[in-house]
């Protein structure tokens, strides 16, 4: 958060203590916050009319450039129950917490899932927080969220155990979809350029070998050197499965696909659902969408 982001939200937070929060919440539902998009989904599919969920970094928009407005900290305020990640996706989150004087309870949404790890700068290795890429982590994410919502609310707790295990089967049978889709393309095709580092744990799950200019976070800056050797690599290996993502610039991809010859595709929702009306207004969609794209795009590989 920079100083001008932590000097708007000084004056504001005894006011956010005072006021009531921005959404609507009935008096038997749970004020829920998460930290983006994806997790407001899930905690919408558990809670169902139970809970009242207010998502800090919304539709179409970044968590690693994310800088919280007074208004998120009345939404934290007014919350009994915040979620996030994890796994170092949501490095303002805690600030946000301590700034705020949260009371309420916190559940880390990935608990529970192998981390992978990566080469960051300097050879340091980075944890990979995109685990939501693979459907066998959210399984955990959902059973998390189910859990700390029955701590809340245990008169409810039946209910959301039913709501995470009915979604259970819906994110296997989304699974079973996505093998039988991508396992139809030869292996040696299954090779895809996307903006920055943010599908490690989809490529793991589905044998697919993604390469992007940037790292896990959209606020690395590939070097020269790096972006060239990804051109020739584009080249030598005849790789046509180019795509930008929703939240990211696409200057950047833009100029290497120019370079290197290719067209890139439809975007890919990665960090961040779509809006409502979009391809991807909910998990399930963003995977379909994503399985999709990356299919009729590998296929020209």
């Amino acid at each position: 958060m920079n100083h001008f982001a932590r000097a708007l939200l000084r004056p504001l937070i005894g006011a956010a203590l005072l006021v009531a929060g921005t959404a609507a919440v009935a008096a038997d539902q749970i004020p829920v916050v998460a930290s983006f998009s994806i997790l407001g989904d899930l905690v919408r599919v558990v809670g169902g009319d139970g809970v009242a969920v207010t998502s800090l970094v919304g539709p179409d928009e970044d968590a690693h450039v994310f800088e919280p407005k007074p208004a998120d900290a009345r939404s934290l305020v007014h919350g009994r129950l915040l979620v996030t990640n994890g796994l170092g996706f949501e490095p303002w989150a805690q600030k946000l917490v301590k700034s705020t004087g949260y009371k309420g309870q916190a559940v880390v949404a990935s608990q529970g899932v192998k981390a992978r790890t990566m080469p960051g700068e300097k050879g340091q290795k980075e944890t990979d927080p995109h685990a939501w890429q693979d459907p066998g982590n959210v399984v955990l994410y959902v059973r998390n969220i189910a859990a700390a919502l029955a701590r809340l609310d245990p008169a409810g707790a039946a209910t959301y155990q039913g709501n995470s295990e009915a979604y259970v089967k819906e994110l296997q049978a989304l699974d079973t979809w996505a093998q039988e889709q991508l396992s139809a393309i030869p292996a040696a095709k299954r090779k895809v350029i996307t903006s920055h580092d943010a599908f490690g744990y989809f490529g793991k799950r589905y044998q697919v070998s993604f390469l992007a200019p940037q790292g896990i976070s959209t606020e690395a800056e590939p070097s020269a050197k790096e972006v060239a050797q990804l051109i020739r690599q584009i080249q030598r290996e005849k790789i046509k499965a180019v795509f930008f993502e929703n939240m990211s610039s696409p200057k950047l991809l833009a100029q290497l696909a120019k370079d290197a010859g290719v067209t890139p595709g439809p975007a890919l929702y990665v960090d961040a659902l779509s809006k409502a009306d979009g391809p991807a207004g909910s998990y399930l969609q963003l995977m379909r969408h994503n399985v999709m794209q990356l299919v009729a795009g590998i296929r020209q590989n």
